[in-house]
Formats: C-alpha cells, sequence, structure tokens
C-alpha cells in the first residue's frame, strides 16, 4: 500500500467521520431530489451527479483522496466494461458520463435510495444466482428498451475486486456487446488501493479512472473478451503500481 501522509490516529477517524456524512448527505439528497426525479429522469440523473460530484471533493479535503479521469469520456449509446473496487469508481465514472446506467445486482434495487433512483436511471438489474437467465433476461431488457439510451456500464468480473486479487471475466459482456451493437470501451482503476473493498479507512492520494481506446463493433466475442480482460488488468496493475501498490506475483489464471 501507498505510504500514509497524515498519522493513522488521524486518518481512521478522519475516515469515519466522512464515511457518515457521506451517507447523510445521500439520504438527504435523495429526499429533497424525489419529487423532481419521479417526474423526470433528467432530475434523477441530475441528483446522482451532484452527489458523485460532491462526494469526490469531501474526499479530496476530508480523507485527503483526490480523483482523476483519464482517456476521452464516452459520449453516445456505447458500453463500457469497467474494472471494479470499490464504490468510489462507481462515483468517478457516474460523475462525468452524459446518460450512465449500470448493470447492477437485483438485490441493490431494495436499498434505501439507491434503489430507487437505479430503477429512474434506467439500470439493468440481474439476479447473479441464476446465471443464464440473468443474461438472457438483461438481454430482453436492452433490447426491449426498457433500458433509457446512454452510456451502459457494466462490471465484467461482477463484482468488485480486491487490488492484487484475481477473478475470471463473464460473458455477459460479450453478449450484451453483441446484441446491442455498440463499441466498448474498457475502463481501468486504481481506486482500491485507497478505498478498499471492506473496511474504514480511506487513504490520501489520487485515484484515477481510465478509460482505455475503444473496441468497435463486430469483434468476435472470444476475442473481444480476451481483448478487454488484457487491457482492462493490464492498465489496472499500471495504475495501481503508480499509486505505490505492490502486486502480488501471479498465479497464472488471470490475464489471457
Amino acid at each position: 500500500m501507498p505510504p500514509m501522509t497524515r498519522p493513522i490516529w488521524l486518518q481512521y477517524p478522519a475516515s469515519v467521520l466522512f464515511i457518515v456524512q457521506m451517507y447523510l448527505v445521500m439520504a438527504i439528497l435523495g429526499i429533497l431530489f424525489l419529487p423532481l426525479a419521479l417526474a423526470r429522469r433528467e432530475a434523477a440523473v441530475a441528483a446522482c451527479r451532484a452527489y458523485a460530484l460532491y462526494v469526490r471533493w469531501t474526499a479530496s479535503w476530508m480523507v485527503g483522496l483526490k480523483s482523476e479521469i483519464r482517456g476521452p469520456i464516452p459520449q453516445g449509446e456505447v458500453l463500457i466494461a469497467a474494472k471494479h473496487q470499490s464504490f468510489f469508481d462507481i462515483l468517478v465514472i457516474f460523475s462525468v458520463l452524459p446518460e450512465p446506467k449500470f448493470v447492477m445486482k437485483k438485490e441493490l434495487l431494495m436499498a434505501p435510495f439507491l434503489g430507487w433512483y437505479a430503477k429512474r436511471l434506467g439500470c439493468v438489474a440481474v439476479d447473479r444466482g441464476k446465471r443464464g437467465k440473468a443474461v438472457a433476461q438483461m438481454l430482453s431488457d436492452i433490447a426491449e428498451g426498457r433500458s433509457a439510451p446512454g452510456q451502459l456500464v457494466i462490471y465484467p468480473q461482477g463484482t468488485r475486486v480486491a487490488p492484487g486479487a484475481e477473478l475470471p471475466y463473464k460473458t455477459g459482456t460479450a453478449a450484451i456487446y453483441k446484441e446491442t451493437g455498440w463499441a466498448c470501451v474498457p475502463a481501468a482503476t486504481n481506486v482500491g488501493v485507497f478505498w478498499p473493498k471492506r473496511g474504514m479507512l480511506r487513504r490520501p492520494g489520487t485515484a484515477v479512472v481510465e478509460f482505455l481506446p475503444e473496441i468497435p463493433p463486430g469483434v468476435r466475442m472470444s476475442e473481444m473478451m480476451a481483448r478487454i480482460e488484457t487491457v482492462i488488468e493490464t492498465s489496472s496493475n499500471a495504475l495501481m503500481a503508480e499509486a505505490g501498490f505492490v502486486l502480488p506475483p501471479p498465479s497464472g489464471h488471470g490475464v489471457l
């Protein structure tokens, strides 16, 4: 992990305070914007973007965690295959996309505020316990237009993955790529170095989300999956190394 620039006995309580106020503000904004969000999807997008920008701002001065976007920001209808390490990478991505929506686990629809707004944004919910049916339902929802137009963000590994951990890439990403005929933009990150999958401590530094060169429509599914895994893992590893994270030796089951 990168070295701390503040004593741990100061950084930890600052992290706890940051987390508490972050969820408190989520509730306040969620309630204040709800009438408008129910009437207009644009209001729901604006509310969520305001919250994402607020968290990025408070993280920068409360715990010393700055955030940075690299690469061209995707526009129009496109599939974004992103590395997922913590809640923060969702917020960083959401804060800059024009019309973002996410493929998310079905259980999150039950979460207060988060689930309400996810429905309004047109996020695609999947049941991870029923893999075949989940992919079929996801493709059906997209094909029938239940999902609003815009940038569809999917996490190819299906969940948050801690820095240095290895998890296979799932073929649902390629299925959506083929079904929609959209280009796919891979996205790498080092967010988990500073904002872990579990735990309260938030480390100071610069969290980066990098949008990588797009894969055009029409590439074979197997080749597309190999390409996104290689470029996402290679670029994420480079960003984590840049942040001071020392990667463990490869196990031989990672990048294709």
